[in-house]
């Protein structure tokens, strides 16, 4: 059987494949980006079920509108006026199923075969995947520690007029862990408000601060093609599979509609009922609050067994919230050959390789800490401390 080029040509998701490895009970797995399940509000939820069963009947289980639950669509303008003091309506925010969908359709509306993408290097691995089917060209920029490369982006846009959209993630970036700056956002505006392109900022993780100040948004709100991406899954619970996707410029939601009828005609509406149902009926911010607290203490956890384990050549972010740490080893150290050297030690994680558009064995890697006790983060640091010791002409200190 012969199959088409878009789908022979997309890489499948070294995370979905490693976690059927990873799964087993013996190995410490540092490689999904999975939210801690001590963290769902299980009772909560089991009330809003029985809630939105008594309230809304044979509702609950019938087809629904594409746009989504408008008293969801609500909420999320008022969350995104309380938080950020944007100005939003119902109708310039339309739910999918997960953020995953959001990407796909987005793409489907404003690619065509070879039009331009410009993506973060290193970039969300899930974005890559789903831009993949549209048979785009991939422009990279470079990360820095303080956010995009400005100058790089500026040659970017100048140099390839056949660029539609850039993608971002600025708050506690996947796979970096890093925030963009203030003064980065602010640079990052200035070069793009003179391009006829869509910014798209993916903010699934923004909730999830612990250190710093929350920074404004680059386009929302200043710019036309500015489209926010969110996401209930890292706040509430991620197997209901509902996120948003909010732009104000309506053409550009139009055809976003028309893509969604035509991949699902709507998303999971018994799923968007409960969820809505548990926001109005809960305290949000404190059960966020929990979440950060939990998050804090494992991410120092690793940060200080890092210190304590691994040799002072390898160098690696300290996030401000969210649920990732991006870790470079020596030059010319492959992680993907440490990745099996740690698989025998029963140890996982995410080499960088599946974060970059068109580079194979980096010296980079991606390591989550959300879903490990502090026990086993210190364990299995202390495992790869041993592996890349043994790596290195730097003697470990015992």
């Amino acid at each position: 059987m012969k199959y088409s080029n878009k789908i022979l040509n997309t890489p499948s998701s070294f995370i979905r494949n490693i976690l059927k490895v990873t799964d087993a009970p013996d190995v410490i797995s540092f490689a999904g980006g999975l939210p801690n399940p001590i963290s769902f509000p299980i009772d909560d939820l089991q009330k809003s079920i029985n809630h939105a069963i008594e309230e809304n009947g044979a509702k609950l289980f019938q087809y629904s509108t594409t746009e989504g639950y408008l008293p969801l669509r609500q909420y999320i303008v008022e969350k995104y006026k309380k938080s950020h003091g944007l100005d939003f309506d119902p109708e310039d925010i339309l739910i999918t199923t997960g953020s995953q969908q959001a990407l796909q359709l987005i793409s489907q509306v404003l690619i065509n075969k070879g039009e331009g993408i410009v993506m973060e290097e290193p970039g969300y691995l899930g974005a890559i995947q789903a831009f993949t089917l549209a048979e785009p060209s991939f422009y990279t920029v470079v990360l820095d520690e303080d956010g995009l490369n400005v100058e790089q982006l500026e040659d970017t846009l100048k140099n390839n007029r056949n660029i539609k959209f850039i993608y971002t993630v600025p708050n506690f970036h996947n796979p970096t862990g890093i925030t963009y700056s203030r003064e980065n956002r602010e640079a990052v505006y200035e070069v793009v408000k003179n391009y006829d392109v869509v910014l798209i900022e993916d903010d699934p993780y923004g909730d999830l601060r612990w250190h710093g100040e929350q920074l404004p948004y680059i386009g929302a709100g200043r710019l036309e093609n500015s489209v926010l991406l969110g996401s209930f899954s890292k706040v509430v619970t991620p197997g209901m599979r509902l996120g948003y996707i909010v732009t104000k410029n309506k053409e550009l939601m139009h055809h976003i509609n028309t893509a969604k009828q035509a991949t699902d005609l709507h998303t999971n509406i018994f799923s968007q009922i409960i969820i809505h149902d548990y926001l109005v009926n809960n305290d949000l911010d404190s059960h966020v609050k929990k979440i950060i607290n939990l998050y804090q203490t494992q991410a120092n956890t690793m940060l200080n067994a890092m210190a304590k384990y691994f040799p002072s050549t390898v160098k690696y972010t300290k996030p401000d919230g969210g649920m990732f740490i991006w870790v470079t080893l020596e030059e010319g150290t492959s992680a993907l050959d440490f990745f099996y050297k740690a698989m025998e030690e029963k140890v996982a994680f995410v080499p960088g390789d599946p974060f970059y558009t068109s580079k194979t064995n980096v010296n980079t890697l991606r390591l989550n800490y959300t879903n490990s006790s502090p026990e086993m983060i210190e364990e299995g640091i202390k495992r790869l401390g041993k592996i890349l010791y043994s790596l290195t002409s730097e003697k470990q200190i015992v």
